[in-house]
């Protein structure tokens, strides 16, 4: 079969997923699984723990998390054995998001269309509402079961990688450092790579180690992830100066008042727009070999690519 029948059909078994469906059950199921593996938001010191549920539950997507339970079922696995690293993966998601909200860093009031932690709870609890959700991140993903080609060592090493300051740290420094200046092309992509695509890439990664995965299938999975990441950060760009505050859920033309550095600033919005088509179709390229047990992953990558730009 040729990869434009392929592609064809590949996005004809995405058209017909029950996306919605999906959506609703297994955000549930991570709902479910983050409330088992965090402390009560009544355990002593309350407060942090009240902050740390505040920030976990107020209402994202659970886009990372759902994806790594997909990435899982994509190599035939169970996505049972997947939830603690789907929802390891989300407490860091949320732990970055605490901290980037902070004054120090984007100095954002709202967060999924409430006030942000630090706004609640003060700057002092939110830094270390941050803190805990990132320790306890890899205390949720030390109880995976491993596997016989992904131990332990190997997960929390993949956890770590993409967290630390040659990766996740790494995208929000030079992001921090790009505001005010002008840079080059190739160094707003090392931002959104680190900042965005990386723990995305991580998720899928994970949510195939956890199905005993073949190297094939991982770099398979690697690739989607990454092209996935990038084309999600860019979309942002755009819908940040496209749709309106309560439609983004967070303070619209916030990245215009921070001088920060996108791709509409960069390159312009039709330029970003073009970007963003390319790097959705490597995206779907990259599924090609999971074959249709890929059906949910090419549908959410179709629901997050395709949003109103």
């Amino acid at each position: 079969m040729s990869k434009a029948r392929k592609q064809a059909t590949a996005a004809e078994v995405a058209a017909a997923f029950p996306l919605s469906t999906y959506l609703s059950e297994r955000s549930r199921w991570i709902d479910q699984a983050l409330r088992r593996f965090l402390p009560s938001p009544g355990t002593k010191p309350a407060t942090i723990h009240r902050a740390m549920h505040y920030s976990l539950f107020a209402g994202g997507k659970r886009i990372r998390p759902i994806l790594c339970l997909a990435a899982a079922e994509a190599c035939g696995g169970d996505p049972r054995d997947a939830m603690p690293l789907a929802c390891a993966v989300e407490c860091i998601h949320t732990y970055s998001l605490v901290h980037d909200d902070l004054p120090a860093m984007d100095n954002d009031d709202f967060r999924r269309g409430r006030p942000t932690c630090h706004k609640v709870f003060g700057e002092g609890i939110a830094v270390l509402a941050g803190d805990a959700l990132l320790t306890v991140a890899f205390e949720i993903a030390a109880q995976c079961r491993g596997w016989p080609r992904y131990p332990h060592q190997r997960i929390i090493l993949e956890l770590a990688h993409a967290a630390g300051s040659r990766h996740l740290i790494a995208g929000q420094v030079a992001d921090l450092e790009s505001e005010g200046k002008s840079i080059p092309i190739h160094e707003l992509r090392f931002i959104h790579q680190r900042k965005t695509s990386a723990l995305l890439c991580c998720a899928v990664r994970l949510g195939g180690m956890s199905a005993n995965c073949t190297p094939a299938q991982l770099n398979a999975l690697t690739h989607f992830g990454m092209q996935v990441g990038l084309a999600f950060q860019v979309i942002d760009d755009i819908l940040d100066i496209t749709q309106p505050s309560e439609k983004l859920g967070k303070t619209a033309g916030k990245d215009i008042q921070a001088q920060k550095a996108t791709y509409p600033a960069i390159v312009g919005l039709e330029r970003s727009k073009q970007i963003a088509e390319h790097l959705t179709r490597k995206a779907f390229e990259a599924l090609l070999p999971l074959g249709t047990r890929a059906a949910a992953l090419h549908a959410l990558a179709d629901y997050l690519l395709r949003r109103d730009r």
